[in-house]
């Protein structure tokens, strides 16, 4: 044991969630290894990064949006300073309105203000812009943008292979051992106080963590280009159409697929996507490519984070669903905080709420 080396935290998973409490760990100053099998059909790379502070038919404010929104493009655009790269951007989002009803519904509910300053503008009347179709108007979100997340993943990525924090290897949980006020990893040759699975929907791989009522639920996205769109804004309207580089590309999605999820490129999708999209703009496009993944929802539609109610040295940092983008940087400071001097979590977002599911 003499040859082990000693960690404050080691951390399992480098999707987004991974990614950012690593490095909010690292920032406070502890020793922190990441352990990340890197596979491009997870959740987090395929993700188009979507942070929209008004969600659904219904134009309801997203989850505790005041709380994580503002800290998360704050943080994003610190981290882009850092590092020097263009993987985020602070653009406006258009709810395009799908019809008269959609239009009048949320006229009639401006008035009270229930978006906290979310939402900038409200057009009723046709919008004109090049290759819109928004005969019914629509409204302009503002506090929220969108992430490169597989750029910024890789770059991280990078930094953590050329400092030693990351290693891109299968991580075994039935090789950890506990040892008085932590845990050895006997194929790492290393021991830490804590671990942190942020593995996403692979948790519900991890023995320990079986009994969490994670929901998984598919989702597929399309890489398009659609020639003369302007990428200076996010459309949204049954989908998101997001930009994703030069050239006209974009990304179009989600589709929400609940078990058993499929394993091959699927036409549905593909023909739901694209309608979509032709509902949104009447400019020809491309499909490139289609991706999907597996989000790691859970039932009541909240994160999940904190100790495992039995054993002390282990943590939980997940469920994020499609909302991991806005939500990991805040939630990230919550649970180093909460690790570091056992301040207060969230009561919606903390373990214990599912500890009864916990077999004893």
């Amino acid at each position: 044991m003499t040859d082990f080396s000693d960690y404050d935290y080691l951390l399992v998973g480098h999707g987004i969630a991974g990614a950012v409490l690593a490095r909010e760990l690292r920032g406070r100053g502890y020793r922190v290894l990441v352990y990340d099998d890197p596979r491009p059909d997870t959740a987090s790379r395929v993700a188009a990064g979507l942070m929209n502070p008004v969600a659904g038919k219904r134009f309801a404010l997203t989850w505790r949006a005041q709380e994580t929104l503002p800290y998360a493009v704050a943080y994003y655009e610190a981290l882009a300073a850092e590092l020097g790269e263009d993987f985020f951007q602070a653009s406006p989002i258009l709810k395009v309105f799908g019809s008269e009803q959609e239009q009048q519904q949320m006229l009639a509910r401006a008035s009270a203000n229930p978006w906290e300053g979310f939402v900038e503008k409200i057009e009723s009347a046709p919008i004109e812009r090049a290759g819109l179709l928004a005969p019914f108007g629509g409204a302009w979100l503002r506090g929220g943008g969108h992430l490169r997340v597989e750029w910024l993943l890789n770059l991280l990525a990078r930094q953590g292979r050329a400092e030693g924090w990351l290693r891109e290897e299968t991580f075994s949980w039935q090789h950890l051992v506990s040892s008085g006020t932590g845990v050895a990893y006997a194929p790492g040759q290393l021991r830490a106080r804590q671990v942190v699975c942020c593995q996403g929907v692979a948790a519900l791989a991890c023995p320990h963590f079986s009994w969490l009522p994670l929901t998984p639920n598919q989702g597929a996205v399309l890489d398009v280009v659609v020639p003369g769109l302007s990428p200076n804004q996010v459309l949204n309207r049954g989908a998101y159409v997001v930009p994703a580089g030069p050239e006209g590309q974009f990304r179009v999605g989600a589709t929400y697929r609940w078990p058993p999820f499929a394993t091959e490129p699927d036409d549905s999708d593909r023909r739901e996507l694209a309608g979509r999209l032709a509902g949104l703009t009447d400019l020809p496009f491309e499909v490139r490519g289609e991706r999907r993944a597996v989000r790691p929802a859970v039932r009541d539609r909240r994160p999940l984070l904190g100790r495992h109610p039995t054993l002390p040295w282990l943590t939980l940092f997940g469920g994020f669903g499609s909302k991991g983008v806005s939500l990991a940087p805040r939630l990230a400071a919550l649970l180093a905080e909460h690790l570091a001097s056992g301040a207060e979590l969230w009561p919606d977002v903390t373990l214990a709420r599912y500890y009864a599911h916990c077999p004893s």
